[in-house]
């Protein structure tokens, strides 16, 4: 057969067998993201360590796709907006028959697109294809099927193919895919059983560094009487050195430039500016031309912080006395020029509506304004997430509705916050670890939840070893190591 024919025939087949799927199945929040497994093997920023830039790109990427899933899972949501999302999707490794080991660690092509699909099935094939992985696994699943009464008896037939089939049109074969998932359910004791060596020999190359960085970091922040000096991501030590090397440099070559820095901290990120929680960025691609233009703008940087809490507190004031605050764990990383425009724009909007609060009935509460969302909502930790474009009536009807809840989460966040720390702390202790931290994506239920399942391990591979709670199994360049949240024991 041509090779022509042969891939319109694959085209053809495909579309077909997609089609059948997408009208005889839905997906669960679950089987959607177990779906996506192989994509966020691809795109996951922990394997970025080496390449900042592209790792910025894909959790910023990330937040907005995981805002759209829950919107999808919403009941009743009927308002989509098309979100165009960009990834760096790191390429296959030729014949890997495992789906983390599959991907290469030094090639990866970027990919746009943009999701206009209004359920979850349909947004999963659509990241799949454009993202050019295998969606076969997607038929696997254990999903609700509802099949047309006219091809009942047809759509829930399971099709078995010869191998050969497989063969001949190249697709992958469910069984086969199916295998290499369950082999990627690694348990705890298993995984690290597998990777303790590794970690262990990074680690000890990593300490002598990780003590420079210590020693750079206390000097420079005692020299500029800084705050606080901070990574927006999780670079490596190396990488965070050279950072501070060459802010040092700028000190002794510019010494007057950094002047206006007292009791202000550092973030050293992808761009540079002045951060929504008033941080001073420096991009790390950035050379020290553009660091001393930041340094030099400072001042008026300050002017405009200023006019920013003003409009906070205005819309405080309309708001019934709710405060207005940025979150950096959980929102986008913002200028704070684009966050002022926000904050303007919605006073604006705010002030035409004319709505109308008793006076200091909001007060203890706390809302975060969000441009990706189109429906308000209540966070586990007490703030209300209020997007841009919400209608005035809808969001004063939610606010009123669920100021009491929002009150009693603020209440139970403290008590949250506590139960963590002592688990962080009992947890470091047990298994004498260096350091326990976590992702900031990884809320304090689900770091209470895995610390308190750690406590009733025994697991001597952790002495002296830096643990980061994640959403994956992965060993960082300097030797941390990473395990999911609810990792399987």
């Amino acid at each position: 057969m041509p090779q022509s024919s042969v891939f319109h025939f694959r085209l053809c087949l495909e579309k077909i067998l997609l089609q059948c799927i997408i009208q005889s199945r839905t997906l669960s929040g679950a089987d959607a993201i177990n779906a996506l497994r192989p994509f966020y093997f691809a795109v996951h920023p922990d394997f970025f360590g080496q390449h900042p830039k592209e790792r910025e790109v894909n959790e910023n990427s990330l937040k907005r796709l995981n805002g759209y899933l829950e919107n999808l899972q919403k009941p009743g949501f009927r308002s989509f907006k098309p979100t165009q999302l960009t990834f760096y999707v790191r390429e296959r490794e030729p014949n890997s028959s495992n789906v983390q080991e599959s991907f290469s660690t030094s090639g990866f092509r970027a990919v746009s697109f943009t999701l206009h699909t209004r359920d979850l099935l349909s947004t999963v094939l659509d990241i799949l294809n454009s993202c050019s992985l295998s969606t076969e696994h997607v038929q696997s699943l254990n999903v609700n099927s509802q099949p047309h009464k006219e091809a009942k008896s047809t759509l829930n037939r399971p099709i078995k193919w010869d191998k050969t089939y497989y063969s001949f049109t190249g697709f992958k074969d469910p069984e086969e895919d199916l295998e290499q998932a369950q082999r990627v359910e690694t348990t705890l004791t298993s995984w690290l059983d597998d990777n303790e060596a590794s970690a262990v020999k990074k680690l000890k190359k990593s300490l002598p560094l990780r003590k420079e960085l210590e020693r750079l970091k206390f000097e420079l922040s005692h020299q500029l009487q800084l705050s606080d000096i901070r990574w927006q991501r999780s670079w490596g030590i190396a990488h965070r050195c050279s950072q501070l090397h060459s802010l040092g440099r700028l000190v002794q070559q510019r010494p007057e430039v950094v002047k206006n820095v007292k009791g202000r901290t550092v973030v050293f990120t992808d761009r540079s500016g002045m951060s929504a929680a008033g941080h001073i960025m420096l991009g790390t691609m950035d050379v020290h031309h553009h660091w001393t233009k930041i340094f030099e703008r400072l001042p008026n940087y300050y002017k405009l912080q200023k006019r920013l809490l003003f409009l906070e507190d205005r819309i405080s004031q309309l708001l019934g006395g709710i405060q207005v605050i940025y979150i950096e764990e959980l929102q986008p990383l913002l200028t704070l020029e684009e966050y002022y425009e926000t904050l303007d724009s919605f006073c604006n909007k705010l002030l035409d509506s004319r709505l109308r609060f008793h006076p200091h009935s909001l007060r203890g509460l706390q809302m975060i304004l969000e441009s990706d969302r189109y429906t308000p909502s209540l966070h586990e930790f007490g703030h209300f997430t209020i997007p841009t474009v919400c209608d005035p009536a809808t969001l004063q009807w939610f606010i009123v509705a669920k100021a009491q809840e929002a009150r009693e989460n603020l209440k139970r966040k403290e008590e949250m916050m506590i139960t963590e720390k002592e688990l962080i702390g009992t947890s470091t202790e047990k298994f004498s670890l260096d350091r326990l931290y976590k992702e900031p994506s990884v809320s304090s239920a689900q770091m209470i939840d895995c610390c308190k399942r750690l406590l009733e391990e025994s697991l001597p591979y952790l002495q002296g070893m830096h643990l980061c709670i994640s959403h994956f199994y992965s060993v960082l360049q300097d030797g941390d190591l990473c395990i999911p949240w609810n990792w399987k024991s």
